[in-house]
């Protein structure tokens, strides 16, 4: 793959999503109600201010999430040749999980996963 295909797909993706915005417009009634501009918040009516600030907490929780879920992805492939590779693969997986743990640990200490 060249530079050349990279333009095209780059074209192609504007061009596409640009078919599907402008037949949406032309196709769609836009309605707007007073229903569609309240917040959603699972189907219930919402009580109090809607815009709050929410506690830094919860934004660290989701990292965290995050690092530990993208380590999964990085376990699959793994797996699959590890047997292949001997004991690079083990001492590799190793290190890596040292890695995350440490940041598990440093995590926990400041405090990320704590909810209160």
């Amino acid at each position: 793959m060249g530079p050349t295909s990279m333009i095209v797909l780059i074209i192609a993706a504007i061009a596409f999503s640009s078919i599907a915005i402008l037949v949406a417009k032309l196709v769609l009634k836009a309605s707007t109600n007073e229903q569609k501009l309240e917040p959603y918040e699972c189907g219930i009516p919402t009580q109090g201010k809607t815009w709050i600030q929410l506690n830094v907490g919860y934004y660290l929780f989701a990292l965290i999430f995050l690092v530990f879920d993208v380590e999964l992805i990085f376990l699959f492939p793994w797996a699959v040749v590890a047997k292949s590779l001997g004991w690079v693969a083990l001492v590799e997986i190793i290190v890596f999980f040292f890695i995350l743990f440490m940041g598990f640990l440093y995590a926990h200490k400041k405090g990320a996963l704590k909810w209160n």
